[in-house]
């Protein structure tokens, strides 16, 4: 403090205690210090920070390699990519074995004399396509992968990692397409026109008494086929390249590319796929070189993953129609987000952290798009939030708001609930799955970190009601338990320990950490009464509430000094914070990650820590990175998990 002189910090600090309240997000720490240090801090500017030590540098600026360093490193590695190691070195493995099973089969055929190494690449890569035209269906049978989460099976393969191995599929069927046809197409198929009469005799058997020319190979059943599933494949494989597939609505694009971009067309280009594997079927069956039934192994390959694809496919749209939601309530918040509650249909299970598929056939009677379930299990009914991005949820806005409800809206009209006219029905929902998601995972770990930007925050929502149902019904259980031993009732008693002891084991999470990160005030209104209730209920601070606003300058700038000041006032006399309307503090532009798992580490020694994200991928390598860093470093262990649909 200067003689004469206060800085706002310091009079702030003096009206209202600064570790209070740069903490009433948080629970209290006991080690906080005493009323006459926090004095003494005041008087001497506060306190000053450590200069960060760092190791010394060896020769040339380098740090020297440590053994020990380098083993933690490795064991932390190993740690997180055990699973992906061993399914990817065995589908390299099985691809490579395909591969040189094929060549090895082809290079001591007749037809080698003719065709030279071209034939025995060509066959070797469509060997290998087989495989993995029939691996590619796996990683999408939800309905199978969703059971699976719940097995044993979920501690050996990486199910969170399904859709990234269904691209690395696609890139390895693009590769081996450019190898299969361009060999045929460059190499063998004119080495075979251009052959002698002698040369050809011996395959005048495969392909006939005169040697075909290029337009009759082309021309025939085979060479249409692997043409038509070449074009296919090549249109669904671009539309669905992120950049297209992202797309913003078509408006943004020009008029003849409008329709060639977004979540419409990658979605409609896939289902062309369908027509790709029926004219594989029929492409390996009248295959070149083969005359046996049992040679033309392509059926075998892709029939039992086809199959099964399908009939999921059968069993959601028959589930479907079984799961038309009535809907109860639908609310318009900021940042053009919808709320829809339905009730929940008959047999409708789901876990905390999963997601369903929405379709209204008012918009489309094909479109089903997912959104994450925001009701916690134990709820009576089904709730979603969705922002108003694309052409659907903007159908979807619109005829919830200007077609089935009055404009005469409540005074709280941006983020009140909308009302129900008498004259018309609601629009009919149809409700697919629930299905399995990273967060859903959640209790097999001892501390959850839970990072949400924007309306990625939704996944976690369900948790943290579920976390809170699950503190009330602790809290019910032990005034039971303290109510049956007062009349000394020993079997109640053991009843109620019993079942306390069943729910202590069915969660395993003792702590959460909630961060929420967006540029938007009024988006704190979506879950203001999730976060309300938390903050009355947790009376053991079970669960920390972050907000983040990054659309203002952080705390220490003087530009948000003032703001800062208010903002702890009002929450000391009123309980409520002035930005986010709840009583959960906001804290000011956006988290330095590293001090919040450096926090989270030294308050959770030797634990299990889940960090469950959803958002943009720039923000995941972050927080992938710091997880791996900070196992390596301390004694918790953080496992990462990212949101996909």
């Amino acid at each position: 403090m200067a003689r004469g002189r206060m800085q706002l910090w310091q009079l702030e600090a003096l009206l209202l205690q600064r570790d209070a309240y740069m903490s009433y997000s948080r629970p209290l720490s006991s080690g906080s210090g005493s009323a006459a240090q926090w004095s003494q801090d005041i008087a001497d500017g506060g306190a000053q920070e450590k200069p960060a030590t760092t190791a010394a540098p060896g020769r040339g600026g380098w740090r020297r390699w440590n053994p020990r360093r380098a083993a933690g490193r490795a064991r932390v590695a190993a740690e997180e990519n055990w699973r992906r190691a061993w399914v990817l070195a065995l589908w390299v493995a099985a691809m490579a074995a395909l591969f040189a099973w094929r060549f090895a089969q082809y290079r001591r055929s007749v037809a080698f004399e003719v065709m030279g190494y071209c034939l025995p690449t060509a066959k070797g890569a469509a060997e290998t396509l087989k495989l993995n035209m029939a691996l590619v269906l796996l990683p999408v049978c939800r309905i199978t992968l969703t059971r699976l989460r719940s097995s044993w099976a979920r501690f050996l393969v990486p199910l969170d990692d399904c859709i990234a191995f269904h691209k690395v599929i696609a890139m390895a069927i693009a590769a081996g397409i450019c190898l299969h046809a361009g060999n045929h197409l460059a190499c063998d198929f004119p080495r075979l026109i251009a052959s002698s009469p002698g040369e050809y005799r011996p395959l005048a058997g495969f392909f006939g008494e005169e040697r075909p020319t290029y337009r009759s190979l082309l021309s025939g059943v085979v060479g249409v086929t692997g043409v038509v599933m070449v074009v296919l494949m090549a249109v669904s494989f671009t539309l669905a390249a992120r950049p297209l597939r992202r797309a913003p609505t078509r408006t943004r694009l020009p008029s003849p590319l409008g329709h060639l971009a977004g979540f419409n067309a990658f979605w409609y280009s896939h289902h062309l796929l369908v027509v790709v594997y029926l004219l594989l079927l029929v492409h390996g069956w009248f295959i070149f070189l083969v005359t046996k039934w049992y040679q033309r192994t392509t059926w075998m390959y892709i029939a039992v993953p086809f199959a099964l694809h399908v009939g999921e496919r059968t069993l959601r749209a028959l589930r479907s129609k079984a799961y038309a939601a009535k809907i109860l309530k639908v609310c318009l918040l900021p940042g053009n987000v919808l709320t829809i509650t339905m009730s929940k249909p008959c047999g409708f299970r789901y876990r905390s952290g999963q997601y369903v598929f929405l379709q209204c056939p008012t918009i489309s009677p094909f479109e089903w798009h997912p959104f994450s379930i925001t009701s916690a299990p134990g709820d009576d009914y089904i709730s979603v939030h969705i922002q108003t991005r694309g052409d659907w949820t903007q159908e979807l806005k619109h005829i919830f708001v200007e077609n089935y409800f009055s404009p005469c809206l409540p005074s709280r009209a941006s983020f009140g609930e909308l009302g129900m006219p008498e004259q018309k029905s609601p629009p009919r929902l149809l409700v697919d799955g629930p299905y399995g998601a990273p967060a859903q995972d959640f209790r097999n770990y001892d501390v959850l970190l839970l990072v949400g930007l924007g309306i990625g925050a939704t996944p976690f929502i369900s948790i943290l009601r579920d976390l809170l149902n699950n503190i009330k019904l602790a809290d019910e259980l032990m005034d039971l338990s303290m109510e049956t031993s007062r009349s000394e009732d020993s079997s109640n008693t053991f009843s109620v320990s019993t079942a306390s002891s069943n729910k202590r084991r069915a969660y395993r999470t003792s702590r959460a950490h909630f961060y929420w990160v967006t540029r938007e005030p009024g988006s704190f209104e979506w879950f203001k009464s999730v976060m309300d209730e938390v903050a009355e209920m947790d009376k053991k601070g079970v669960i920390e509430l972050h907000n983040y606003l990054t659309s203002v300058y952080e705390e220490r700038d003087a530009r948000t000094t003032l703001l800062s000041m208010v903002q702890a006032l009002n929450h000391a006399k009123n309980g409520i914070d002035i930005v986010s309307g709840t009583r959960v503090r906001t804290h000011f532009a956006r988290p330095n990650w590293r001090e919040e798992f450096t926090r989270i580490s030294a308050k959770h020694p030797g634990s299990t820590v889940g960090v469950f994200y959803c958002g943009k991928p720039t923000l995941a390598k972050e927080l992938k990175k710091l997880s791996l860093e900070m196992s390596r470093k301390t004694t918790t262990r953080f496992h990462f998990h990212k949101e996909y649909f």
